[in-house]
């Protein structure tokens, strides 16, 4: 496969309409204080996009089909969350339902 200069320009274009929505709002908001009701509020916004991936995953919702639990996944999740709450640590909860995942596949 050719690298065309049409290709390149195609790259640099994506690259940069995807790297200017995630840095313009700091650029604006750079020299503001912002109000404590929108910092808390902010802070809000990884744990609801997180939320929002693992209900996605947990859930099986195939088309014309009642939307049910994907149990290989529930039964991962479980654990992962506990490992999750008691250690606190990122590392050690993704290691650790990488781990129970492949045990949940391996014997189902």
């Amino acid at each position: 496969m050719t690298t065309t200069s049409y290709m390149v320009w195609l790259i640099i274009g994506c690259a940069v309409v995807t790297w200017l929505p995630r840095v313009i709002p700091f650029i604006f908001v750079r020299s503001v204080i912002l109000p404590d009701v929108v910092l808390k509020w902010l802070s809000f916004i990884p744990v609801c996009i997180l939320s929002a991936l693992v209900i996605e995953n947990l859930l099986d919702a195939e088309s014309g089909q009642v939307v049910t639990l994907d149990w290989p996944i529930f039964i991962t999740f479980v654990p992962t969350l506990i490992i999750a709450l008691l250690t606190k640590s990122l590392s050690i909860t993704v290691v650790a339902g990488v781990i129970i995942m492949a045990a949940v596949r391996f014997f189902m």
